[in-house]
């Protein structure tokens, strides 16, 4: 291996990587598949690929050609050197809006070319559900399609030409009328013309095996076509001339609600007389909640187009008055049209999930047959899963006759994998009993290629194996796909993974308590390689921040995937103690934008914090875990000792806040943030007592407020007596009664005096800097404080967000064996959802101003927005919040070395709307980083919606 990563540094002028790290996140795709290559290469361009592919074949090494990373069926998967298409062979090289056609290089990523088509009216016609991350190479590969197939066709229907380089080092053109067709080609199909003819099953979906019956003469002998679908085995794509397709103007959704699933999939084939642009089916089974779609146990989305919204709303008004429904809805605006796509396109993650929470795998997730046999095919589908006791989720392009779904497999025992392998051979039978394709859309790979006999017959299969020969006669080429397979239940990924749960401090409710369980749901789709966070998204930060597979929430899945598998195979065999693990975590911002816009739930924040834990163990850990992550110790020191405003004195004086800083592990480029003159409980005792009246809520001074800003905290006291209610702060002593009166009268005894003071904290800064033992220890000296509440049923408003999460997820979880912890977390209310619940008969100031900003990342993935967005909505405030990270994220911006992604984050989507917005704008900002980030970064002020609201109460008649 020494001598080939030593010839591949000196041939390629790409990156070669054969560390740990380069290897472990291309071990997988999306599939059941699990291959260890040698070494990862990012070539630069066509000659990179020329270059590699001499190098591998003078060492007999395969080569397999990988884009986002995202086919199920393993193909993208391999042992030799892998391609990685996407760090530099990723643009748009030339568009000819007259021609309507783009030259792409294979690691463009599809929304990447939609984006550059969309201004000429124009756009690529396939489009799957990964389309935000699978590239145009792998589309390809692949023959994709996505939801628009029964309007546009398959990528092969959208390929011109395609410049390749075969295995020998020969670069071809491909196109039609024989065009760059390997010597012995045309020969071959000259010899098989009747076999050609008759031995295709006729469906718009087939995508099994080789496309030789492009290459008659009927079809123009289109070596291009040809060459879609054949999954890197033939050739490697350097460059594509695709076919752009006219966009509509306007669209609209027509939802089309039916009783089942098999009644959807026989409406399906008969609504395509109508030209409608989609056709795609989900039954309820996969619908977290139907509440926003029509009557019905399943339904149909189709998608008509038109010059003018009037146009296409009277297209699918006229598939509604066609269809035989129990309820139908038309959407025509675009954010509805988009929410309800949402549904259809996270089902590839959602799917993954059994609605009691089991697992549930790929490996048939694309069969297509006739579309007018979809009805029975699926009757006898659910069928054989009952007769294997399986269950799975159907969903799919019903009017392609496409089925996709994830099955709950066992794939972690001998017996289970056993009957994942008859329940394949039975199914391969049912399909082609049905006319139909062992694959619609995502090609065989290891999953399904070596079935392919069951569908052509062995002569056929041959004859595939002959054209393989042709292109590629050293069989380097992404070897035991398609041809000569491998069989489809070895290689599984589950194989090295420990069948004992590991030793962990977090409880991993949804998980059974297995962190193995926890990540293995991560299934690879990618939705975490965005390159741009669309809406209120925000996950992944770090990788939009720098474009580096490490830095996705499934790079960092992958590299954990190896540490578990350790010893049994895994790359990495350190375990804890992995130095590759710890600096792919290093990046991870904790934002927990993958435990809600990931459509599995993978929760990166939390597996990082069990890393930490578990890394440091009895080693020193980082300075900065100790200056930022016991911050709540050293603030609560500051205020005891009255010195806030010497501290404010001497980080003000360069020299001093610099040694600081690097003592501390503080970036350079950061500034100390401001300690406040009075911290928000001196306000508070200060303060007169209002008049007893309305339900009582614990207002939780947490750190920010308390010591960084106070005046959050006042605001809010302000504002929610003005509704009516009765504030009092959490007990600061161990009662043994309840607080009484004003929630300041206790009732003390000596016991209490002799505990002591305390404070209430939600141990948010230990956890994020993974010291669970000292997070848990707090936590529950919480708990004993909050005991007198608790015994009440009073909620606790909590108004930073990053702290009202760490309540209602990281304290139950951590604290699983303290029912007092789910309590407490069940109380947790935010501030406007406080409002909304406690006084719904308050109304707010009117304020009529426009508001910028961003949502808290914690309050997107944990908490929710929509009482904040009503909230604004009754004091006039317009506009809506980005989405994305600010980049602070509490520690993660302050710590040095990160610096640079931070700012990038917040350069994203925050700092530009801020600048862009008018004078009179609102700037919105409730978390503490994103105030601070907003200030150190623009010169900002960002406020707490409470500020707002308080101003605007004190300029009110």
């Amino acid at each position: 291996m020494t001598d080939l990563e030593a010839d591949l540094r000196k041939a390629v002028r790409g990156e070669v990587g054969f560390d740990v790290t380069s290897r472990a996140l291309v071990t997988m795709d999306a599939s059941n598949y699990r291959r260890v290559p040698l070494g990862v290469v990012a070539p630069r361009d066509a000659d990179d690929v020329t270059a590699v592919l001499e190098v591998c074949r003078t060492h007999g090494v395969p080569v397999v050609p990988r884009g986002g990373g995202t086919s199920i069926a393993g193909q993208a998967t391999g042992t030799g050197v892998v391609l990685d298409f996407t760090r530099h062979m990723n643009r748009v090289l030339a568009l000819d809006p007259e021609a309507r056609t783009a030259v792409v290089q294979p690691g463009l990523v599809l929304d990447r070319l939609q984006d550059a088509a969309a201004p000429h009216g124009l756009r690529f016609g396939p489009d799957p559900s990964t389309h935000s991350r699978c590239t145009l190479g792998g589309m390809i590969g692949n023959n994709s399609c996505g939801s628009h197939s029964v309007a546009w066709g398959t990528t092969a229907d959208s390929v011109r030409e395609l410049d390749v380089v075969t295995a020998r080092g020969e670069r071809l053109r491909l196109g039609q009328g024989w065009a760059g067709a390997p010597e012995g080609l045309r020969e071959l199909v000259d010899g098989e013309l009747a076999r050609l003819r008759t031995g295709f099953p006729e469906l718009p979906r087939r995508i099994s095996g080789y496309a030789l019956d492009a290459l008659l003469p009927e079809h123009r002998a289109d070596v291009a076509r040809s060459f879609c679908g054949s999954e890197g085995t033939l050739g490697v794509l350097t460059e594509a001339v695709v076919r752009l397709v006219e966009a509509p103007r306007a669209r609209a959704l027509a939802v089309l609600g039916y009783a089942d699933e098999g009644a959807a999939a026989e409406a399906a084939a008969g609504l395509l007389v109508h030209r409608p642009l989609t056709v795609e089916g989900m039954a309820a089974d996969l619908v977290p909640s139907a509440a926003a779609l029509p009557r019905g146990g399943a339904w149909l989305f189709v998608e008509t187009g038109g010059s003018a919204e009037g146009e296409a709303r009277a297209r699918a008004d006229e598939i509604v008055r066609a269809a035989d429904v129990l309820e139908a809805l038309v959407v025509t605006d675009p954010a509805g049209q988009r929410a309800l796509w949402r549904i259809r396109e996270d089902a590839s993650g959602t799917a993954t999930r059994m609605p009691d929470g089991s697992e549930a795998w790929p490996g048939w997730e694309d069969c297509a047959v006739p579309p007018r046999r979809l009805g029975a095919y699926l009757r006898d589908f659910r069928a054989l899963l009952g007769a294997h006791g399986l269950r799975g989720t159907p969903y799919g392009h019903f009017g392609d006759g496409c089925i996709h779904v994830r099955i709950d497999f066992d794939l972690l025992t001998r017996a289970g994998i056993g009957r994942f392998r008859r329940f394949s051979e039975e199914l391969a039978d049912l399909v082609t009993a049905h006319g139909g394709s062992l694959s619609g859309e995502h090609g065989d790979g290891q999953a399904r290629a070596e079935l392919l006999p069951r569908m052509y017959g062995d002569e056929m299969v041959a004859l595939f194996e002959r054209a393989k020969a042709l292109w590629d006669p050293d069989d380097l080429l992404n070897p035991g796909m398609l041809v000569r397979p491998a069989p489809l239940d070895t290689d599984l990924r589950f194989a090295v993974l420990p069948r004992e749960p590991v030793d962990v401090a977090f409880g991993y409710p949804d998980d059974g308590g297995d962190f193995s369980a926890a990540v293995r749901r991560c299934v690879g789709v990618a939705k975490c390689r965005t390159t741009s966070a669309s809406g209120s998204a925000v996950m992944c930060p770090s990788f939009r921040a720098t474009g580096e597979e490490a830095h996705s929430t499934r790079g960092r899945a992958r590299l954990l995937h190896e540490m578990l598998a350790g010893e049994a195979g895994g790359l990495v065999t350190d375990g804890w103690r992995s130095e590759e693990v710890r600096e792919a975590l290093d990046l991870c911002l904790s934002c927990k934008g993958c435990r809600s816009d990931c459509p599995v739930g993978v929760d990166m924040a939390t597996y990082k914090a069990e890393f930490l834990h578990h890394h440091y163990a009895s080693r020193r850990r980082p300075a900065s875990h100790h200056s930022m992550g016991r911050l709540p110790e050293w603030l609560r020191r500051v205020d005891r000792l009255r010195l806030a405003s010497v501290l404010n004195s001497l980080a003000a004086v360069r020299p001093l806040a610099a040694v600081a800083k690097r003592l501390g592990g503080i970036a350079p480029e950061r500034r100390i943030p401001k300690l406040a003159a009075e911290t928000f409980s001196r306000w508070w005792d200060r303060r007169k007592v209002q008049g007893a009246g309305g339900d009582l809520v614990i207002l939780w001074p947490d750190t920010f407020t308390e010591h960084l800003s106070p005046s959050v905290g006042q605001a809010a006291v302000r504002v929610l007596e003005a509704a009516g209610l009765r504030v009092a702060l959490p007990p600061t002593l161990h009662l043994e009664k309840a607080p009484v009166g004003d929630g300041r009268t206790v009732a003390l005894d000596p016991v209490s005096l002799l505990r002591g003071r305390g404070r209430v904290c939600c141990g948010l800064t230990y956890v994020s800097t993974g010291q669970l033992d000292r997070a848990r220890a707090v936590l529950r000296r919480t708990l004993d404080l909050m005991a007198p509440v608790l015994e009440t049923s009073t909620p606790v408003v909590v108004l930073e967000p990053s702290c009202a999460a760490a309540l209602r997820t990281d304290l139950p979880e951590l604290l699983h064996d303290d029912p007092r912890a789910a309590l407490l977390a069940s109380r947790v209310l935010t501030f406007a959802e406080a409002l909304e619940r406690l006084a719904p008969d308050w109304r707010p100031p009117a304020l009529n101003r426009p508001v910028v900003g961003q949502t808290h990342c914690h309050q997107h993935a944990v908490l929710g927005e929509a009482a904040d967005r009503r909230l604004r909505e009754a004091a006039g405030l317009t506009g809506d919040l980005s989405g994305g990270c600010c980049g602070l994220a509490g520690n993660f911006g302050f710590e040095k070395g990160h610096f640079e992604v931070s700012r990038t984050c917040a350069e994203e989507q925050l700092l530009p709307t801020v600048r862009q917005a008018p004078p009179d704008t609102v700037v919105l900002a409730d978390g503490f980083s994103c105030r601070t980030q907003l200030e150190q970064l623009a010169a900002v002020r960002g406020r707490h919606l409470a500020e707002v609201l308080a101003e605007g109460l004190a300029q009110k008649p």
